[in-house]
């Protein structure tokens, strides 16, 4: 298994900026696949990024495409959520998750992840 914490949300502007930053313990790190998730209220939650074991894969939403940078240092045992020109629609709880994954491949599918960290609150002010 594997345990994830979540940090780094806050209150920031329209146009501002936060990196997320999820921590992981337990098994190894560097044999998941991660992923970026969020859930507002009265909406479905999203995957807005994924990435896979080695760093070299990853994929956006298309609603964060451009704005937001996925990546993960397996020596720190971290993944890293860099999120840019922020918009109030970005307002939401943002979960890293992790699925096993038996290839480097990048992993979309909401039900293979197999373990969430307790997320952390982004508000965009207008």
């Amino acid at each position: 298994q594997v345990q994830l914490v979540e940090s780094g949300g806050g209150l920031v502007q329209a146009g501002g900026s936060l990196r997320l930053s999820c921590a992981a313990s337990g098994r190894t790190f560097s044999s998941y696949a991660m992923g970026w998730f969020r859930a507002a209220p009265g909406k479905d939650r999203e995957l807005v990024a994924a990435i896979n074991w080695s760093g070299a894969g990853t994929y956006y939403s298309g609603s964060v495409k451009g704005r937001f940078a996925v990546s993960r240092d397996n020596a720190k045992n971290t993944m890293y959520l860099q999120m840019n020109s922020l918009k109030p629609e970005d307002t939401a709880a943002y979960y890293c998750a992790a699925a096993d994954s038996q290839w480097d491949a990048i992993e979309v599918t909401t039900t293979k992840y197999d373990y969430w960290g307790q997320g952390t609150q982004v508000t965009v002010s207008s």
